[in-house]
């Protein structure tokens, strides 16, 4: 006679609605990589600035208009941005009554890096919990690459709840010098793949010690926390030394460096019936010894179709320094409005009346925002007045 499964795990309650975004051209090959059975359940949704007409997914999203005129984000991050701002409620609709988006995306080029962020934003406004699996390019991809991804992975930091990043240079960690590109790709598809197949289950497997999605939410919510992610998988007598070693040279933990950084760490274990308590122990003994200062959470699930095998997923969140604000294209950055009549408050007490002084109308020192691939372009000019300078400045009109 079989023995039954623990009550848990037959009534399992209502299981969040997840939604999986695949962004740009490295986001729709992590997707397909992620399009497996395992993940039935989630909605998958492609998002490009090219057509996406080639992704399996259910959903396809192609951003596209005549800002581009059919020629894509040519690896520009601010057209790509521009572009998700223009469409913003189309992103928003498509976050609408997920509890989960998961955003996967190469960032350094156009659409990864413009898009990912902006969407983002729009399903924390839906009410999702937000959490991003990025790559960022290796060293030999070059400069402009390398400073586009810093900056979306600063704006990506502003406004999703958790970021998972995946530097590139961290693979050579994991191949050597013979390994073909294919391959090393394929590797750290597999990476991420793994990241999102262990925090997709821990959200929608029940277990003995429970998980709660209200718990993942807790870790991460409006920390918008520096967030570092592991998943193995081992079996045999060792498994549960072997799950430590593991975890502690995983390259996505910066080999430990991350739980001891930390300051909030979500371990999730799960195997067959032949689960025991003391490799439960022997794992989390481990975990806090390298987090002894970190709030942790632990839960434990049995899935008779894993038999001899321990998985084991660890969350590890660092409370960073406040994120700064990420403003729009269209704000002023760190600059001071001058405006007409506005005067700053005197340093000195002197006390005699003061003269009234004429507001004078100065121009607002504004940055200048780019104008694309019109930025070269000559300008219109007319009797000799440059008319792309507002009318008001060209004839001196003071604004009341």
């Amino acid at each position: 006679m079989e023995t039954p499964e623990p009550p848990s795990l037959l009534a399992a309650g209502p299981k969040p609605l997840v939604k999986i975004f695949g962004v740009g051209t490295a986001g729709l090959a992590l997707l397909e990589a992620a399009h497996t059975p395992e993940f039935a359940g989630s909605d998958f949704i492609a998002i490009n600035t090219d057509s996406p007409a080639a992704s399996s997914a259910k959903v396809k999203i192609h951003l596209e208009s005549k800002l581009l005129r059919g020629l894509g984000s040519g690896g520009d991050a601010e057209r790509g941005r521009a572009l998700a701002e223009e469409q913003f409620s189309t992103l928003k609709a498509a976050c609408e009554n997920a509890n989960v988006v998961f955003i996967l995306a190469g960032l350094g080029g156009g659409a990864g890096s413009g898009i990912s962020p902006i969407l983002a934003k729009a399903a924390r406004e839906a009410g999702a919990l937000v959490l991003a699996f990025v790559t960022l390019p290796f060293d030999c991809e070059g400069n402009r690459r390398e400073q586009q991804a810093q900056q979306s992975l600063a704006q990506l930091r502003a406004v999703a709840d958790g970021v998972i990043c995946l530097p590139g240079q961290k693979i050579f960690k994991l191949i050597d010098e013979n390994t073909p590109v294919v391959e090393t790709f394929r590797v750290t598809a597999g990476l991420l793949h793994e990241g999102l197949r262990g925090v997709w289950q821990l959200l929608t497997r029940p277990g003995l010690i429970q998980v709660h999605f209200s718990d993942v939410c807790a870790l991460v919510r409006d920390r918008h926390a520096e967030s570092a992610f592991a998943f193995v998988e081992t079996s045999g007598p060792g498994r549960a030394r072997e799950a430590v070693e593991k975890i502690l040279a995983h390259p996505l933990l910066d080999e430990g460096r991350a739980l001891a950084e930390s300051d909030a760490v979500l371990v999730s274990l799960t195997a067959g019936k032949d689960l025991t308590m003391a490799e439960i122990g022997r794992v989390m003994d481990q975990v806090k010894r390298q987090c002894a200062h970190a709030q942790i959470i632990m839960g434990a699930a049995v899935d008779s179709a894993l038999k001899d095998k321990l998985c084991v997923t660890v969350i590890a969140a660092k409370q960073g320094v406040a994120a700064a604000h990420v403003a729009p294209r269209s704000e002023a950055r760190a600059t001071p409005l001058s405006l007409p009549g506005h005067r700053e408050p005197a340093l000195s007490r002197s006390r005699g009346p003061r003269k009234a002084s004429k507001a004078i109308q100065t121009q607002l020192p504004l940055n200048i925002v780019s104008k694309g691939r019109f930025d070269k372009s000559e300008p219109t000019k007319h009797n000799g007045e440059d008319l792309d300078v507002p009318t008001f400045l060209r004839r001196g009109i003071p604004l009341n």
